[in-house]
Formats: structure tokens, C-alpha cells, sequence
């Protein structure tokens, strides 16, 4: 089964007897896994397991659903904050997906969006960040997707919940989208709602709603990701407009690709093919050459991709550029009160 057709059955897209039928197991292996996430939960809670502390502070910047939150930029912008407070930050991620390099996608991203800030890629957060520290002499570190990693100790934890697809489904792996329940939302400080703009009032007031009713007590700030400029393979940038009333294809393997699609038509682009690869996909020189062909039937303008994608592609791509870019907070306060709280960390 494709990732799309996956997603269709859980949305509640496909449907008939075969769906049925696959969706009740699904939703015994979910039942299963829920059993899991709740123990292992419950270890942490009581001091079973082992929490450890490291000598600086960390944030930890993760989500309640798998992956196309958004969460590379918020990372980005973290980074970038402790650095306007005169901080050395460091960042750790687990390196999911990386290739024969021992490099992933968001790792080089973070790179190009966070230059000179080290980076360690490591499944063992707690030896990273102990690398970290002992050989970067970095004053504060910045987790990525550790939400669930619970062995390290965090001074602040931050959850992105996605208003476009917010509870992953309404139902845990692989039934729905949920690594844990809800609930589990109250071990949060801080809670990001990305992508708000995409929401009407009502349905960002649901999604509030929603988190206070698990008896979450976190701050709760509204984001969304704003286009800047196109990024060509020869790091040449051309203004959005480029592409405004241009019949473009787009191609990307990302979490949620449709809200990139939808980035691209909100700056005025005329979508008018797709090709969407798994998330994390890494590509081939037949699937650049197979874009090319579908981009020149459709009588393209340009191929549009992300950041996260074009830095995965090591050969030139005619027309194609990746849309760069920001993470902006709906109201200017907001980013204000989460630089305080960010602040307090090293009171």
C-alpha cells in the first residue's frame, strides 16, 4: 500500500468492504500500540525509567501526530531566537532516513537555514548532547522531534499541532496519524498551532478547545509558514511573483504535501500537475528525468519543490526551484511572550 492510498484509509477516503476490512485491523494494531505508548508513558512518569539531565538548558520541539507539521522551520526559528539572546545553541536530531553520508534531509536544511550552528544526528539523544557540550561548548541545545524521546530532561517542551489535520485522525498508529493520545499534550509547556492560516475562527477555536479538554495548561501561540522568495539548484533566489499566473508542477516527498500545494496556489501559482514522493524519499536520476517529461508535456513554467526536497537532488533540474520559507506568529505579541518564556529558561 502507497503512502496516498494509506491516507485515504484513514481519512475515511477510500472506502467499500476491502477498506473496512482493512481499517478494523488497523485499528486492533492501534489498540495494541496504544497499550504500549501508555506503559512505556507510565514508566517515565513514575521514575521507572530514567530520565538524565544534561548541564545546559534544552528545548525540545516535537509533535503529537507523525511528521508535516512544520517542524524544520520552528526549529529554524528557535535556533535563530537563542542566537538573538546571546546564546550558543546546538541542535540534535535522530537522523531518520539518512543516506549512504550519514546525513538527512533536515539536517542539511538546518544547515543552510542555521549556518555554523553544530548539529549532532544521533537515536541516542542524551550521548549527543554530551558530545555537544563537551566538544561544541555549546550553552543550550535544541531537540528535534522529541516529544517522545522522554530519557533526556528539557527545561522546555514545545508541541506543533497542525491546524490543517490537528489530531492525526482522531485515532493512534496506524489507524490514525496519533503517536500518543491527546492527553498526553499536558507534559507540554508550550503548544504551536502551525499553519493557522489555513483555519477558519471556529475550527482554531475547536482545535483549543480541543487541547484544554485533556487538561493541557500550556500556552498556546498560532503560527504559519509565509513564502519569501525561490531557490534555484545554483542557490540563484528569484522573487515569489516569479511564479504568479505560471503553470507550474509540483514535486515533493514531504509529511504533508498538500499543504505545500496549497503554499504554492495561495502565491498565485497555476498547479497543474503533481508528483508526490513518501516523505524523506530520496531521489533518483529517473524520477528527475520522469518530472522533466511530465513538466514539458504540461507546458510548465517551473517546477516547484521544497527546500527539504532540493537539497536531496545533486544534478540539475530545469525549472526547478524550492519555495523558502518563514515562520511567522498571527499575532506579533505572541513571539514576544515565547521569546520571554524562552528567556526564563536560564534564569
Amino acid at each position: 500500500m502507497s503512502e496516498q492510498q494509506y491516507k485515504k484509509l484513514i481519512s475515511g477516503q477510500w472506502k467499500g468492504p476491502v477498506a473496512a476490512g482493512l481499517k478494523l485491523l488497523l485499528r486492533f494494531c492501534a489498540a495494541a500500540y496504544g497499550v504500549g505508548t501508555t506503559v512505556r508513558n507510565a514508566l517515565f512518569d513514575r521514575g521507572v525509567k530514567k530520565v538524565h539531565r544534561v548541564p545546559v538548558p534544552v528545548i525540545s520541539i516535537g509533535n503529537l501526530t507523525t511528521g508535516g507539521t512544520g517542524k524544520t522551520p520552528i526549529v529554524a526559528w528557535f535556533v535563530q531566537e537563542l542566537q538573538k539572546q546571546g546564546q550558543k545553541p546546538g541542535i540534535i536530531s535522530r537522523g531518520y532516513r539518512a543516506d549512504e553520508t550519514g546525513v538527512n534531509d533536515e539536517k542539511r536544511v538546518l544547515d543552510r537555514l542555521c549556518p555554523r550552528v553544530p548539529h549532532e544526528q544521533d537515536p541516542d539523544r542524551v550521548r549527543a548532547a554530551e558530545k555537544l557540550i563537551r566538544e561544541q561548548q555549546v550553552t543550550c541545545l535544541v531537540l528535534d522531534d522529541a516529544f517522545q524521546h522522554r530519557r533526556i530532561d528539557r527545561q522546555l517542551d514545545v508541541v506543533l499541532i497542525d491546524a490543517s489535520n490537528p489530531f492525526g485522525f482522531d485515532a493512534l498508529l496506524p489507524a490514525g496519524l496519533l503517536r500518543e493520545p491527546p492527553k498526553s499534550l499536558c507534559r507540554a509547556d508550550v503548544v504551536l498551532i502551525t499553519r493557522s492560516d489555513t483555519a477558519t475562527h471556529s475550527q482554531l477555536q475547536a482545535i483549543q478547545e480541543e487541547i484544554r479538554s485533556v487538561g493541557c495548561e500550556a500556552e498556546v501561540f498560532q503560527t504559519c509558514f509565509e513564502a519569501t522568495e525561490l531557490l534555484d539548484g545554483d542557490n540563484n533566489r528569484t522573487e515569489m511573483k516569479a511564479v504568479r499566473n505560471k503553470r507550474v508542477c509540483v514535486m515533493t516527498g514531504i509529511g504533508n504535501p498538500e499543504a505545500f500545494i496549497t503554499t504554492c496556489q495561495s502565491e498565485g501559482a497555476i498547479v497543474v500537475a503533481e508528483k508526490i514522493f513518501p516523505d524523506h524519499y530520496h531521489y533518483r536520476p529517473t524520477d528527475l528525468i520522469e518530472i522533466q517529461k511530465q513538466a514539458t508535456q504540461k507546458n510548465c513554467d517551473a517546477i516547484l519543490t521544497t527546500l527539504k526536497d532540493l537539497v536531496k537532488i545533486h544534478q540539475s533540474v530545469d525549472k526547478l526551484k524550492a519555495v523558502l520559507i518563514n515562520t511567522r506568529f498571527i499575532d506579533p505579541l505572541s513571539e514576544e511572550a515565547l521569546g520571554r518564556k524562552i528567556r526564563q529558561i536560564f534564569q
